[in-house]
């Protein structure tokens, strides 16, 4: 790469995190048409309740990491140290943004590092790159975070639309096939903003992974990221493209029962979380509305919001009369509204 498509892919970085703040559109992730009756006798300690759990072999205090977000510059190096601080304070897990950056200019490499350097061994600390990375360079990232997992993402959408993206996915599924069985137990294979479809989960269920994250239609939405960065073209017709996540997640149960699941897409409060879990999902993922925090107040500001998601996800779990997330995955449900037509609805095919 030239040292002109670095300070490319470094501006580019930085457009996405500005134009983030600037998107408007907000889809459905559907978590709201799942119903929930509380328990009148919930029957358990609220303050023995256990929202832990392992990941990755390390203790965390609730099920919710801080999604991926960005890295290689010195402004996005600022919000990973930023990010390291409040994930070190909450016990939480991080995911760093797309490396890709750092293996074609290693000066960048410290913007991705500051956040194992800050979270220290204990930290759950995981690195990404897209689905059209090679064995070795999966190596190599994580070598350079000292990572305990990667996430692979799949952004075809993305890349469709960015004037410099991508534009031959032929090899993806041959590459995170290769990825995921050279790092066993090690890789999270995850959407981007879109959902997960039913024919890629089945293909997903039989690879040694170790979360599949669904990220569905509800959160950042990337066609408009992109669109603020294109003059020459309007892309609004996407914006509503996308499986919702609610649906998603059911999607993953029914083609992938054997693969964790994490939810991401919309998920923004405890209230989002726990109906995600009651469908089926591990864990959620959280990283739109975290920068959003971050950017428009400091570190304190965007810990007391997640601090707020961890005390209200143990709150639910009390009225829910859940003593730990079993409990939890364990709770009666129903579909309402579009989220009930949509799994009901029929696939038509000529």
């Amino acid at each position: 790469m030239t040292r002109g498509d670095q300070s490319l892919r470094k501006e580019r970085k930085d457009e996405h995190i500005e134009n983030y703040l600037q998107t408007e559109y907000v889809g459905d992730s559907l978590l709201g048409d799942v119903y929930l009756e509380p328990r009148s006798f919930p029957e358990v300690d609220m303050e023995a309740i256990d929202t832990g759990m392992e990941i990755f072999g390390k203790r965390q205090a609730i099920p919710l990491m801080i999604n991926a977000m960005t890295g290689g510059t010195e402004v996005t190096r600022a919000i990973n140290e930023s990010l390291a601080r409040i994930a070190g304070r909450l016990g939480l897990p991080v995911q760093v943004g797309s490396m890709r950056i750092a293996l074609d200019d290693p000066s960048t490499i410290p913007s991705f590092r500051v956040v194992r350097d800050i979270m220290g061994p204990q930290g759950v600390v995981l690195a990404n790159l897209g689905a059209e990375a090679e064995v070795d360079e999966v190596g190599r990232v994580m070598d350079m975070i000292d990572a305990d997992g990667i996430g692979i993402h799949l952004n075809a959408h993305q890349e469709a639309v960015m004037e410099e993206g991508e534009r031959d996915f032929r090899s993806w599924k041959t590459r995170v096939r290769a990825i995921a069985e050279a790092f066993p137990g090690k890789v999270i294979v995850k959407q981007v903003g879109l959902g997960m479809d039913r024919e890629a989960l089945a293909f997903l269920e039989d690879l040694p992974l170790a979360y599949v994250d669904i990220s569905g239609l509800g959160g950042t939405n990337f066609f408009e990221i992109e669109d603020l960065r294109r003059l020459d073209e309007d892309f609004t017709e996407f914006y509503t493209w996308g499986i919702p996540t609610a649906k998603a997640i059911l999607n993953a149960k029914a083609e992938a029962p054997s693969q964790k699941i994490i939810a991401s897409g919309g998920i923004r409060t405890a209230s989002d979380l726990v109906r995600a879990m009651v469908l089926g999902a591990d864990m959620g993922a959280i990283s739109g509305e975290i920068l959003r925090f971050l950017l428009n107040g400091d570190e304190d500001y965007t810990a007391h919001y997640l601090s707020q998601v961890a005390d209200h996800f143990r709150i639910a779990l009390a009225f829910m009369g859940c003593q730990d997330l079993e409990d939890l995955h364990r709770l009666p449900y129903q579909l309402t509204g579009e989220l009930a037509r949509l799994v009901e609805g029929k696939v038509y095919r000529q």
